[in-house]
């Protein structure tokens, strides 16, 4: 997995930036906020990383957050933007986002991204081999947004559409790997679909939340007349958030992903990454069907004494992926277990960055991140 180094470690820096004022002020700015809470923040900092795949990786990422009009009434919005580029001459723009308008009567959800960038493929099924069959090239493009209207308290309800473009995509079956069909879209695809979303929302701050619901339930049609490919899309995903005492919140989520026609390899159910089933590279189990869940338990902050902005979490999950639902068996659950510190970025918002090592049965995985997984 990603083994990601970056100046987000501000506590270390902060040491040996004596004679670099611009560095020590900016670093003072972030970790010592005195601005009202109602202000917006921006962040950006620069982020150093290696993989197999890439070999050295380099890239800016940038957060901004803000109320709208400043009514810290409305719900925190969040702008996450990350862009890099490897020595081997590939390059990746991600932005996500979670904005509300004033009184939260619209809301707006989704990501974008546009990447080259290596693709493990392992094949398709929970019986699959450790070792990846091919390392897929290709040109990326994803565009996926939620566009939801208040229709009454904490439930939105609107319109989700979702482009993605496949393109350039080239199998390098490894040395060693078994004979195996080239998937559905291995000469690529382009598919946009489109749908209704009904969700339940009543966070307050979608980077750290302390107590609340998320529940979404969606369906997407790719038409073949708009797509490379005729599928339907359906997804669930719940979840809950309850304060224990007065610093630590328990965290579940339950998310379910069920494909029906002829889906695309990069469009099935993917499992792993580093928000659920932490510890396993995205992919690594793949079909039409996915259910997966976690629990999280997070220290936010840990009665430490000497300092109120450190946290720690432990977190665990359950996960399969199936071709239909006559082909479900229990047996195929994987887990994934681990745990992180945290450190609050932001004091006035609460918001925190988060450094997560999980486990598997297959090996492990390390996450750094500003916000929490879910």
């Amino acid at each position: 997995m990603k083994k990601t180094l970056t100046l987000i470690f501000f506590l270390s820096i902060y040491q040996v930036t004596n004679g670099q004022s611009f560095v020590k002020r900016y670093l003072n700015k972030v970790l010592n906020d005195t601005s009202e809470i109602s202000q917006p923040q921006f962040l950006v900092y620069p982020t150093l990383a290696y993989t197999p795949e890439t070999s050295w990786e380099i890239g800016f990422s940038t957060l901004y957050v803000y109320y709208t009009k400043r009514d810290t009434t409305n719900r925190l919005s969040e702008i996450n933007g990350f862009t890099f580029a490897t020595l081997e001459n590939q390059y990746g723009l991600l932005l996500d986002h979670a904005i509300y308008t004033d009184k939260n009567k619209w809301f707006f959800l989704g990501n974008i991204r546009a990447q080259s960038f290596p693709l493990k493929y392992y094949g398709i099924g929970m019986g699959t081999s450790p070792e990846y069959l091919a390392l897929v090239d290709a040109n990326q493009v994803l565009i996926k947004e939620r566009v939801l209207r208040k229709v009454g308290k904490n439930l939105f309800a609107g319109v989700e559409f979702d482009f993605q473009k496949l393109a350039a995509v080239d199998f390098k079956t490894t040395a060693n790997a078994p004979s195996y069909e080239l998937p559905l879209g291995s000469d690529g695809s382009t598919n946009f679909g489109i749908g209704a979303g009904i969700v339940y929302d009543n966070r307050h701050n979608v980077l750290n939340v302390r107590d609340g619901l998320f529940s979404e339930l969606a369906f997407l049609r790719y038409a073949p007349a708009l797509s490379s490919f005729g599928f339907n899309t359906i997804i669930s995903d719940t979840r809950i958030f309850k304060p224990i005492g007065e610093r630590n919140v328990l965290a579940a989520q339950v998310l379910g992903q069920f494909n029906t026609g002829d889906v695309p390899f990069n469009q099935l159910a993917l499992m792993g990454g580093e928000s659920m089933m932490r510890g396993y590279y995205l992919g690594r189990f793949r079909d039409k069907n996915q259910i997966a869940s976690q629990v999280e338990m997070r220290f936010l902050p840990l009665p430490l004494g000497f300092s109120n902005r450190i946290g720690a979490a432990v977190f665990g999950g359950l996960g399969t992926v199936f071709p239909d639902f006559s082909n479900l068996n229990l047996n195929n659950i994987v887990w994934s277990a681990g745990g992180g510190l945290r450190f609050l970025l932001f004091p006035k918002k609460d918001i925190y960055t988060r450094i997560d090592y999980a486990l598997t049965a297959e090996g492990s995985g390390f996450y750094l991140f500003i916000g929490e997984a879910f």
